[in-house]
């Protein structure tokens, strides 16, 4: 029943609540049905909804290390949101820990990817333009004192 509520606030991005909740299954008795096919299955719950940083986070495991299933999916995940520092990182600490990950090239996606825009050069503005900037402003400002008229719903 447990695990049933921590996935569902997990897909309701609950992240919080789902860890409050697991913590409270722990002190409830209930941490051995917390293994690593449970933990597996939130992760993958977490990768899906986005919050990769928030499954690997280390403290997520409480005793239990990821396999190669999990190292895998943290990988991808962190390549493909253009977290590459952490997916490497991720890998060499799966190499250190005698985890075996198999190398590829993951596609960046393209919601991640800051595209630097162009800034345009603003030129001088020439004294008619500036004199006509400056009645607008002049006139709006004249106009914030003025009631304005009721508007009437029209009937069509």
């Amino acid at each position: 029943m447990y695990l049933v509520l921590i996935s569902s606030l997990y897909q309701a991005a609950q992240t919080a609540e789902g860890d409050d909740m697991m913590t409270s299954m722990q002190s409830a008795g209930f941490g051995d049905k917390l293994d690593r096919k449970a933990y597996y299955g939130f992760i993958k719950i977490l990768c899906g909804i986005e919050w990769v940083e928030h499954a690997v986070k280390p403290s997520r495991y409480s005793g239990h290390a990821p396999g190669v299933k999990s190292y895998s999916l943290f990988i991808e995940k962190l390549a493909r949101h253009n977290l590459g520092d952490h997916s490497n990182a991720l890998f060499r600490e799966s190499v250190a820990r005698g985890v075996h990950v198999a190398q590829g090239e993951y596609n960046i996606d393209k919601r991640y990817v800051k595209v630097k825009k162009e800034s345009k050069v603003k030129k001088r503005l020439t004294l008619p333009k500036k004199m006509r900037l400056k009645s607008k402003r002049l006139y709006k400002h004249r106009m914030s004192f003025v009631k304005k008229p009721n508007r009437r719903m029209l009937r069509a």
